[in-house]
């Protein structure tokens, strides 16, 4: 169990959450597969929480028991009606959030689409339209919102724009712009043509994130001032990139994917002293 301490600057403009015992001080530097799981709509990503876990494809999804893998509600809809590319999911309540764009259409569109975790029917839409990217995942903490928008190499390429436009939007509860930072110039050659497909808060209160096809979690922070994030370790994980989930039960134990063979993985820190 990691604990951790948490000092909030008088103005608000920063956070920084220091752990008695930080993840990569420990030589912490791989997760361990655990557990896996078929999932024919694991194509983009999974969301989970105590009880199960939600295959996400682009525009199809699956909810399974987490206890022994077996399906228990499905929704789809035909390409484009009314849905694209889903990518991350996240649940809130009893509610699963999912990031949702037109890639590789452009301009970038993006919406978060809302499913009721019962029987994912799908029970809401909020649209963001044009100027952001494309939406590719979204975290909460604190009251806010945390979405990131990419942008693209060579498919689904807009004029002027490439990875290294990709940024996380902090929104509040009405889904109103507050603050935005980018990505290392070094850590967006890793996205190479493609840019940032998972993020999520981790125990430590650290952003996490991955790219879209290397078996890599990167961990970053925020900056002290400027609106760069600090790149400030690479963890590997045995999956290739894509959104994931961090557990609701076990601290540092992650849930991601491998999409050419639709599984779900389930992997824990492996802590060398």
């Amino acid at each position: 169990m990691f604990t951790y301490i948490s000092w909030r600057y008088l103005n608000g403009l920063l956070f920084i959450f220091l752990p008695f015992a930080m993840l990569s001080n420990l030589g912490a530097k791989d997760f361990k597969e655990i557990n896996r799981y078929e999932a024919q709509e694991a194509r983009q990503g999974v969301a989970v929480d105590d009880e199960h876990f939600y295959a996400i494809g682009n525009h199809y999804l699956g909810k399974y028991l987490r206890s022994d893998g077996s399906k228990l509600a499905e929704w789809a809809c035909e390409e484009g009606k009314p849905l694209i590319h889903l990518n991350a999911g996240m649940i809130v309540g009893d509610k699963l959030y999912c990031s949702h764009s037109n890639y590789p259409g452009v301009p970038a569109t993006s919406s978060i689409e809302i499913f009721d975790t019962a029987n994912l029917k799908h029970i809401g839409s909020y649209s963001l339209g044009h100027g952001y990217g494309s939406l590719t995942w979204i975290d909460r903490r604190d009251g806010k919102w945390y979405a990131c928008f990419a942008f693209y190499g060579n498919r689904a390429k807009e004029p002027g724009r490439d990875p290294n436009w990709t940024q996380v939007v902090e929104f509040d509860n009405e889904w109103r712009r507050l603050r935005a930072w980018t990505f290392p110039p070094e850590l967006v050659e890793k996205f190479g043509e493609y840019s940032c497909s998972g993020g999520a808060f981790g125990p430590d209160g650290r952003l996490y994130i991955t790219g879209h096809d290397h078996p890599e979690l990167y961990v970053i922070e925020f900056p002290e001032a400027g609106s760069i994030f600090r790149w400030v370790d690479t963890l590997s994980i045995p999956a290739e990139g894509q959104a994931f989930a961090w557990d609701t039960l076990e601290e540092w134990t992650l849930f991601t994917i491998i999409k050419a063979d639709r599984v779900i993985i389930v992997s824990r820190a492996n802590h060398q002293s």
